[in-house]
């Protein structure tokens, strides 16, 4: 019991992490209702997706178990709704995705939509592509079945995949794909696309290489609405371009689509995603503001790229080198938001993680992100406010809106510090239960801001509660 009642004010009074300047965030002491905490599950493989089923059951997307899981909200048990044998998965980025239901799900629709990655070539070498397909959940058996692919051979790879998957007020479906990951490590030699833009033909003959880095806005059979934006004179699914992992999507007031962006060291973004709109990715990381970010183009080395070892911090002089403010667009946006902002000369070698810096830098890997309306949070200091998870302080970030919910005001609030890496949450229909769900393995940082390798609750749901008397 006094074990419980620690972890619980942990939990409550969320600190600061090393890696968060202090003049950006908050601690939530003060500013939170009294929430009580527990385990709702456990054993879940590689869990990423989780959605507060019509049916008042937890649904959760599992990327390496290739399938879909319902959980009881009562006990934690757990059954399986659909397993999807042609899911392609490692132990990366790449497997089973994004959900999203069809709005009146189980009340004369029962339409599933579930993105994953598959390899397009079996037999040969691996052609990882992703694709969106439509499921039918049957009540009866409790399953999901009858596939139908909406859209296949997407862009998919080992790392940034993005994959988060929405259904829009506007009944329209939202899917956002990463850069691929590459210009870096052992894709260093690959281009980033985020700004390449599909031609007239490419769209026709259902290319889609160019579709790295964008978000797509699809019809619910996969095909282009007819008035997605034309951008450079061609109408295709992309809603908006020049990103670099997007793994947060949440609709907003006025409908207005909210995203959320990995930074390569600095500058994780909080996106207003307007139609045909240009978010800078790889000339820009954060604002264009010339801080603590040059874009290194190692695919355009004048010497072969393959003879190169890529480095983080030392950077051959072959490597062109661009100023953020060199760079201009049109199209292009800043983010309302970024966590956080770091002036030139910063040291991203805090001895703190050793070799394992990363951990330390000032970003918080946003991996996903929930709108609370302004009618229904369960205090007051959430309403009208984005819910943003962090994979590497395992803690929810709370931003609020203006009122028309057009830019970011005041400080960043932190919740629920535990040891573990947060991938995604859902809020019941009340609002006053937060079920956040943890990645399986990986690094986080301590409370001292020193990485942690064991995680305390891997493949989980965590539950935290608002007492009804509250």
């Amino acid at each position: 019991m006094k074990h419980f009642m620690v972890l619980v004010l942990l939990l409550v009074f969320a600190v600061t992490g090393c890696t968060v300047p202090p003049e950006h965030a908050s601690n939530s002491a003060g500013s939170s209702a009294p929430f009580t905490f527990r385990v709702l599950a456990t054993g879940l493989a590689d869990p990423w997706e989780i959605s507060w089923g019509p049916d008042g059951f937890l649904w959760v997307t599992e990327k390496t178990g290739k399938r879909v899981t319902r959980v009881n909200l009562a006990d934690g048990s757990k059954s399986t709704v659909v397993t999807i044998a042609d899911v392609y998965s490692t132990q990366s980025q790449d497997g089973l995705l994004g959900m999203a239901f069809q709005p009146n799900f189980l009340k004369g629709n029962n339409d599933v939509y579930l993105a994953y990655t598959y390899d397009a070539d079996p037999g040969q070498a691996v052609d990882r592509r992703a694709k969106i397909v439509r499921y039918s959940y049957d009540p009866a058996t409790r399953t999901l079945n009858r596939p139908v692919d909406l859209i296949k051979g997407l862009p998919a790879s080992t790392d940034h995949d993005a994959g988060r998957l929405l259904v829009g007020p506007d009944q329209k479906l939202y899917y956002s794909i990463g850069d691929q990951g590459n210009n870096q490590f052992d894709r260093a030699c690959d281009p980033i696309r985020s700004q390449d833009l599909p031609t007239a033909d490419e769209v026709r003959t259902r290319n889609w290489e160019t579709y790295q880095g964008k978000i797509l806005r699809l019809n619910r059979d996969g095909s282009i609405p007819e008035d997605n934006p034309v951008i450079k004179g061609v109408r295709s699914h992309i809603f908006t371009y020049g990103h670099r992992n997007p793994e947060g999507l949440a609709f907003g007031p006025g409908g207005r689509l909210f995203s959320t962006d990995h930074g390569p060291k600095s500058d994780d973004e909080i996106n207003l995603n307007e139609p045909g709109k240009n978010y800078g990715w790889p000339h820009v990381s954060g604002f264009k503001d010339g801080q603590a970010y040059v874009y290194e183009n190692w695919s355009a080395s004048a010497v072969p790229c393959v003879g190169l070892h890529y480095d983080d911090f030392a950077t051959p002089p072959s490597v062109p080198r661009q100023e953020e403010k060199s760079w201009s667009s049109p199209d292009y946006m800043d983010p309302l938001k970024t966590l956080y902002t770091v002036p030139n000369g910063y040291n991203f070698r805090d001895p703190t993680c050793g070799d394992q810096s990363y951990v330390c830098w000032p970003s918080i890997a946003p991996s996903s992100m929930v709108y609370v309306p302004a009618d229904k949070g369960m205090f007051e200091g959430w309403r009208n406010s984005l819910l943003v998870t962090s994979l590497k302080n395992g803690v929810v970030y709370r931003l609020r809106l203006t009122q028309d919910g057009g830019s970011v005001q005041g400080d960043v609030t932190q919740y629920f510090k535990t040891a573990n890496r947060y991938r995604a949450l859902v809020l019941s229909p009340d609002h006053r239960n937060v079920y956040v769900l943890t990645d399986t393995n990986g690094l986080v940082a301590s409370e001292s801001g020193s990485p942690v390798e064991q995680l305390a609750n891997p493949g989980a749901i965590l539950e935290f509660s608002v007492p009804a008397s509250s």
